[in-house]
């Protein structure tokens, strides 16, 4: 298929396509002349890649394991998805503390309005949060 077909299946541009495959991602594209002509394996691959895109994976990590490889190394892959989760579930941990900090705060603040005449002492002894 040529590049306008393989865009339609994937819902790729042909800027990314290309991209995708100057970075070696995509595998040997063959040409007939002037045309690179894409097989099923590259429409994979890309959705492979834009799948993986969607999760948060960027280029530069799925280059070492999809660069130069006719078959993905499937346990590779899901070692770092599970890693990428981690970092994730480690992020959202750390949101979390400091979500409940914002909310601490916002109460003494409420607190403060609701006794203008403390305010100024309150606020002044209010730590910066500390989000670790």
């Amino acid at each position: 298929m040529q590049i306008g077909q393989l865009i339609a299946r994937s819902g790729a541009s042909a800027k990314a396509i290309r991209l995708y495959e100057s970075r070696g991602l995509l595998g040997p594209v063959p040409r007939r002349g002037t045309y690179r002509c894409y097989d099923v394996s590259h429409l994979e691959r890309l959705l492979l890649i834009r799948q993986a895109q969607s999760v948060g994976f960027s280029l530069a990590e799925l280059e070492p394991l999809l660069r130069g490889v006719d078959t993905p190394d499937w346990t590779l892959l899901r070692q770092h998805l599970q890693a990428k989760r981690q970092a994730v579930r480690a992020e959202l941990a750390r949101l979390r503390r400091l979500d409940a900090r914002l909310g601490e705060v916002d109460e003494e603040i409420a607190r403060c309005l609701a006794d203008t005449a403390r305010a100024d002492d309150v606020l002044c002894n209010t730590s910066a949060p500390s989000v670790a």
